[in-house]
């Protein structure tokens, strides 16, 4: 074979040859485009599925924080004995269109705090819709009858001396609260505290009620008995017995035993006696 044919033939096969390599990096581009392409493709599934997402997340957060809070909140109430939730809803009916930001919490706890029987209470809101109110209601220790145009009608007194109308639905312990007449007051209401001459004797009955015996069940009625030094005496009605007991001002557990005792001794004599002293350390008695 001549050198020219040699020559044409190398030429033919490198010409294959190249023609070869032209296809593998057709071939391999071809590859690239359909991974970037892909590639774009993926990216786009999570731009797309991340926009849901998020979607989802702020509609979750409408309807479940933004909405409720433009809506009339839920009014929860804790700490009711003597009332119930239904007693506050006429006081707060100025408040039944307002939303969670418009409801006035200090002029709802003042609104509250205006009926005689509550003794604290605590308003707070609670992010979305919910209005938190915390009752404390004032404990009855005694009772007094009051005079209003010509009829008879019962307050109760917490311990610090205030003033407050039953509830019809309180518990009855009636009989474990004695009644506190004769105290030297011309007008007293609903809401205002009796004189401060009289509240430590409030105090004293409060400290005998707390005590695990119930020596009210054995005492009906505290007739308070004004003395001209303007200080008072006391006047005990027990509940079994028609003998009155005088004794000081100073109202405690021992002074109680002591008159349970006298009395137990009276009784037992079947004496005529229907009054026992007790004051200035010595005891006396007056009979019928």
């Amino acid at each position: 074979m001549s050198d020219l044919s040699l020559l044409v033939s190398d030429y033919s096969d490198l010409e294959d040859d190249k023609t070869d390599l032209d296809e593998f990096f057709s071939d391999v581009e071809d590859t690239s485009s359909q991974a970037a392409a892909s590639d774009k493709k993926v990216r786009a599934i999570k731009i797309i599925f991340a926009i849901l997402c998020f979607l989802l997340a702020a509609e979750l957060v409408v309807y479940k924080y933004i909405l409720p809070s433009f809506s009339s909140p839920k009014i929860s109430v804790t700490g009711l004995s003597a009332y119930t939730p239904e007693d506050f809803a006429e006081k707060l009916m100025p408040f039944s269109t307002a939303n969670w930001f418009d409801f006035d919490v200090d002029q709802a706890a003042s609104l509250i705090s205006n009926e005689a029987g509550i003794e604290s209470v605590t308003v707070e809101k609670k992010f979305p819709d919910k209005i938190l109110i915390k009752i404390e209601e004032r404990e009855p220790v005694a009772m007094i009858f009051m005079m209003d145009n010509g009829l008879s009608s019962a307050m109760e007194i917490d311990k610090n001396g205030v003033l407050f109308a039953p509830r019809a639905s309180e518990k009855n312990e009636n009989s474990y609260m004695p009644v506190v007449s004769g105290l030297p007051v011309e007008y007293m209401a609903s809401g205002m505290r009796i004189p401060a001459k009289y509240r430590p004797l409030i105090e004293q009955i409060s400290k005998i009620k707390q005590l695990p015996q119930k020596y009210f069940a054995s005492i009906s009625e505290i007739c308070v008995i004004p003395k001209d030094s303007g200080s008072y005496d006391l006047a005990l009605i027990p509940s079994q017995s028609r003998v009155k007991v005088l004794t000081d001002r100073s109202l405690n557990e021992d002074q109680i035993k002591y008159m349970m005792v006298v009395l137990d001794v009276v009784n037992q004599l079947g004496s005529d006696v229907s009054e026992v002293d007790l004051r200035y350390g010595s005891l006396s008695y007056k009979t019928r």
